[in-house]
């Protein structure tokens, strides 16, 4: 075996591990700071010892280990699952840090591996609570607010519960990391399609989120005659029907647009919806592509009330910018 080769049969045991916490028909349901979740962040700590590293699980549930170098690179990705999903979505990234820690921490001597699996990566609690802590950009009142988003426990009760209230939250050191690696699954098709192993990230895009209200009158639908009627279900899939056709006219290569949540009220089957709520979701790594999508989607609005019968407003309730990557 070459010096530096990874062990892929302990890499696939470990995974193999993970799978079974939690395991959910072909995945797993692993939410943050559940039962499963903290067996899994356990087990790494173990790992991490065993592997000759520093192992903290700190006050928000990210689990670190060091390496003791006096600089190293932080590889890691995080442990908690969305509720009912794949397994390697995220294990993936902290079993490969963690075989890179196994072959490459004593090879060099003034630089290692440190390992991590951020807590609630998921937004369980809210967004990105373990990695917006190591980096200095939560603060305690964050924390008091978040609450799950499915059961809704407050976050600092799920903390006390896994026995890590009191505990302080690590931060990144300055001038110790040269650099940050995550591996992770391919979440589409692009590798796939072009047969291709692996690929390089080069950004992560920006996710811009409206809220696309659809007004009309609701009504009794036995005896409501069709001329007369004001349905705004029928008027919000005009909508997305006409947003189809017309945003590929201005979207960029890479721009993907959904709508991914359609509420109608009343919602029942013998009532006319009065009201259509879409929350509509825009996702690029370049800012000007979604401004033209923005700019598209105003002006399908606008002819849609134009000719009626029903009333459309739209508001932006999210902007998250993208981010590049370094380009080494």
């Amino acid at each position: 075996m070459p010096r530096h080769a990874a062990n892929g049969t302990r890499v696939l045991a470990d995974l193999a591990t993970l799978r079974a916490m939690g395991a959910y028909k072909t995945g797993v349901h692993r939410p943050a700071l559940t039962p499963t979740h903290l067996q899994s962040m356990h087990w790494l700590e173990a790992q991490l010892r065993q592997t000759g590293l520093a192992p903290t699980i700190d006050g928000i549930g990210n689990v670190l280990g060091t390496s003791g170098r006096r600089r190293a690179l932080l590889c890691g990705s995080h442990l908690e699952s969305q509720n009912h999903a794949g397994w390697l979505d995220g294990p993936l990234g902290v079993v490969y840090a963690l075989e890179a820690a196994r072959v490459l921490n004593g090879q060099f001597t003034d630089a290692g591996i440190d390992v991590v699996a951020w807590c609630d990566e998921e937004g369980h609690f809210g967004p990105f609570m373990g990695s917006r802590s190591y980096v200095g950009q939560l603060a305690d009142k964050d924390i008091d607010a978040a609450v799950e988003r499915t059961e809704g426990r407050r976050m600092r009760d799920a903390l006390a519960a896994a026995g890590l209230a009191g505990r302080p939250r690590l931060q990144a050191q300055a001038g110790r990391y040269i650099g940050y690696l995550e591996a992770h699954i391919e979440q589409g098709d692009e590798l796939e399609h072009e047969k291709l192993d692996i690929g390089i990230v080069t950004s992560i895009v920006g996710i811009w989120q409206f809220r696309i209200t659809v007004t009309g009158t609701q009504n009794h639908a036995g005896t409501t005659r069709m001329a007369v009627r004001r349905d705004a279900g029928v008027a919000a899939a005009r909508l997305l029907v006409d947003l189809d056709r017309r945003l590929p006219t201005v979207a960029g290569p890479r721009t993907v647009w959904t709508a991914g949540n359609i509420t109608l009220s009343p919602g029942a089957p013998s009532i006319i919806p009065g009201r259509a709520d879409i929350l509509f979701q825009v996702r690029d790594a370049d800012p000007a592509h979604v401004a033209r999508i923005e700019a598209e989607t105003r002006a399908a609005i606008t002819d849609a009330n134009a000719a009626g019968p029903c009333h459309i407003e739209i508001e932006q309730v999210r902007v998250g910018q993208p981010s590049h990557m370094h380009a080494d």
